[in-house]
């Protein structure tokens, strides 16, 4: 067996009175021999044995998954038949547009009348100056045009991902310095030059410290107002690494507070730049026929192979001398030459993992373009413009803002769109579906609520305004310091067709959520600046948002539920149980049940009314955020993503504090404008 939690395996032979074969059992994969399923479950603590899960159940599983397909069927059938609450609910939507549209031509009549009226009436210790690495870094910067050709160079990653160098270098610099480029020089650029000095990169600080920290700056001995380090300035003179006694501490404490999470995260910078100058990185040479496909770098290459490596490991210090040549005399030709022997090697002895070049194009077009980092900006600028300026149509309407308002729906369409082609891109560079990290969730969170935002009204633009704002939100989590967007390989739990279907379906489900709780809000802003001359307009605003908000929680209902159980059914395919009460699973239940008290709040007659079910409909997200966030975040089991990274529970008490608050305003002018006497 190999030991690893989410990865270990069996290797069986069966053999019963007809044939004897040999098999392996691991996660996803199991062995299914005449109505037993054998999953694997464990293994002892010396590795010398295994823990089987053996399943003899054929018409116990079948009756339950047609169960489960009648329960799915009668769900979907609840968007459809014509007497549900669901087609109620577009009966309503569809009065309160005709009685806007009535209401409107009333408006425009009044203003055409009155427009009408209106027109007839160097101290230094010695090291190298600041001036002096930028002579020797600018002296010898590489052309874009040859930089781009060695950043598709593929190297193996210590995950055992093939990527191009293009893909590092641009990871580098944006973990590291918190920039694209480097005095002008782009990401390829600088590393090609990390290569080929990586003593002068020692001295270059390019090391982002976290502004507010000045212990960092003290144990590193740098000024109080730097905002970079160098290389060097991490180690003393005998090469002990100064952060070292701080992270032992950070490290151990299950609860680190923000001044060991700074440590923390210089530890990551130091490390993967120690990792580009160190070569250490550039495994970009395949050992011929080997059996795991291992690629290794020119300081790994050492030992003699008796195969062809021996030979080529040799072009890469070949290659850089050429390449400071070429930069003197500006004549790439032999340079050239070498790359392109190098990548021959990589096509002609690492065909079996290396990527296409269609695909190594496409990644790097995704890594030039990084669209999910410019979206929400995007989101946010068109989403507050378009919130504004529907809301100033609803006191006043102009046709310059309906022209106005309708340009911006476009435009968020647009950001839809390419939203959409940014999640297809990162599907076919990665070779599977893009929700498999937390990174991926969240970009996918932010994707489902925009389309339930366009999907549900074209016509309701607050809807889709509201949308937009909380997609930027969504997005801008998705670059918090506890999230790696780095594309990485498949963990073997989720390698499985059930990624596609479960997972799928479930965190899409959280898009109609977070719809339903910025509608829940707007509505309550709507009724909070309620008042006797607008009453009539503001009330069928409000029954719009609020239908819609109905409808966006019972498709959300129906998602979650239908995931949920297509998650047990996952489960007992996977590891032969249903139900397991890990966190995810425990809190998935907790949603459906808190939601669905939610959307039947309504027969309880103290219960019925606007004001409480938007105020509602926010507090019921926080039980998805927590079932997110929470258990990834908080809490350890299968489904947690990097438990122990984040400890304070602060957040619940600020939300549903800030979310009281709200509705606490609002609920004067309910009592006044809306409440029945």
């Amino acid at each position: 067996t190999e030991k690893s939690f989410s990865s270990f395996e069996s290797k069986v032979t069966v053999q019963d009175s007809t044939k004897k074969f040999d098999a392996r059992i691991y996660m996803n994969h199991i062995l299914d021999h005449k109505g037993f399923r054998f999953f694997q479950a464990s293994f002892d603590p010396d590795e010398k044995g295994t823990v089987l899960s053996v399943n003899h159940d054929f018409w116990g599983t079948t009756i339950t998954y047609i169960g489960y397909f009648l329960l799915f069927f009668c769900l979907m059938a609840i968007m459809f038949v014509k007497k549900s609450r669901f087609a109620d609910l577009k009966r309503k939507l569809e009065t309160v547009k005709k009685k806007k549209a009535k209401l409107l031509s009333i408006l425009i009549l009044l203003l055409s009348f009155n427009g009408f009226a209106q027109n007839h009436g160097n101290h230094n210790g010695g090291l190298p100056t600041q001036k002096q690495i930028d002579s020797i870094l600018n002296k010898y910067k590489v052309s874009e045009k040859h930089a781009a050709q060695f950043g598709r160079l593929v190297i193996q990653d210590d995950g055992g991902r093939m990527k191009p160098i293009n893909t590092f270098s641009s990871e580098l610099l944006r973990k590291v310095s918190h920039s694209d480029t480097y005095k002008g020089m782009n990401s390829d650029q600088a590393f090609i030059s990390m290569t080929q000095f990586p003593t002068v990169w020692f001295e270059t600080p390019l090391i982002y410290i976290k502004s507010g920290n000045d212990s960092i700056r003290k144990i590193l001995g740098i000024k109080s107002d730097a905002k970079y380090a160098t290389f060097r300035s991490c180690f003393d003179d005998r090469g002990n690494y100064k952060l070292s006694p701080y992270l032992d501490e950070a490290y151990k404490t299950a609860n680190p507070n923000q001044f060991e999470k700074d440590f923390v995260e210089t530890d990551k910078k130091v490390n993967l730049l120690n990792a580009a100058l160190s070569g250490k990185i550039l495994r970009i040479f395949p050992i011929p026929n080997d059996s795991n496909n291992k690629w290794v770098s020119f300081l790994e290459a050492g030992h003699p192979t008796g195969t062809a490596l021996d030979t080529i490991k040799n072009a890469l210090p070949v290659y850089l001398d050429a390449l400071m040549k070429a930069t003197q005399n500006n004549n790439y030709t032999m340079a050239n030459t070498y790359l392109v022997g190098m990548e021959n090697y990589q096509k002609k002895f690492g065909k079996a993992v290396r990527p296409s070049d269609e695909k190594i194009n496409y990644e790097i077009l995704y890594n030039k373009y990084d669209v999910f980092q410019k979206l929400p900006y995007w989101y946010l600028t068109i989403a507050a413009l378009m919130m504004l300026f529907t809301i100033i149509q609803i006191f006043k309407e102009r046709k310059w803002l309906s022209v106005t308002v309708n340009g911006l729906h476009v435009v968020v369409g647009l950001l839809f769109a390419l939203h959409t082609v940014g999640l297809i891109a990162r599907w076919y560079i990665s070779g599977h579906a893009p929700w498999s990290n937390a990174y991926e969730a969240i970009v996918y969170v932010a994707w489902s609520t925009m389309f339930f935002g366009l999907a549900f009204d074209r016509k309701s633009k607050l809807t889709v305004a509201s949308c937009a704002f909380v997609t930027a939100m969504i997005l801008t989590a998705a670059y918090a310091n506890w999230i790696d967007p780095e594309i990485a390989n498949l963990q073997p739990v989720l390698n499985s067709y059930w990624l596609m279907i479960h997972v799928a379906v479930i965190v899409a489900s959280y898009g109609p959520f977070a719809l339903g709780a910025i509608l829940g809000f707007v509505s309550l802003v709507l009724i909070f600046f309620t008042n006797k001359k607008n009453k009539a307009k503001m009330e069928l605003n409000i029954k719009e948002i609020t239908y819609i908000n109905e409808m966006a929680l019972t498709i959300g209902l129906i998602m979650l539920t239908i995931g949920n159980f297509l998650g047990g059914q996952w489960a007992n395919e996977s590891w032969g149980r249903y139900w397991g009460w890990d966190p995810k699973e425990t809190w998935a239940l907790i949603s459906i049940m808190v939601y669905a008290f939610v959307i039947h709040a309504r027969f309880v007659p103290s219960l019925r009314n606007k004001w409480l079910f938007n105020l509602m409909s926010m507090y019921a997200f926080v039980s998805i955020l927590f079932t997110y966030y929470g258990v990834n975040f908080h809490l350890v089991g299968l489904h947690s993503y990097a438990s122990g990274e984040a400890k304070s529970l602060s957040w619940i008490w600020y939300t549903l504090g800030s979310m009281s608050l709200i509705g606490a305003l609002a609920y004067p002018s309910y009592r006044k404008h809306y409440k029945k006497k």
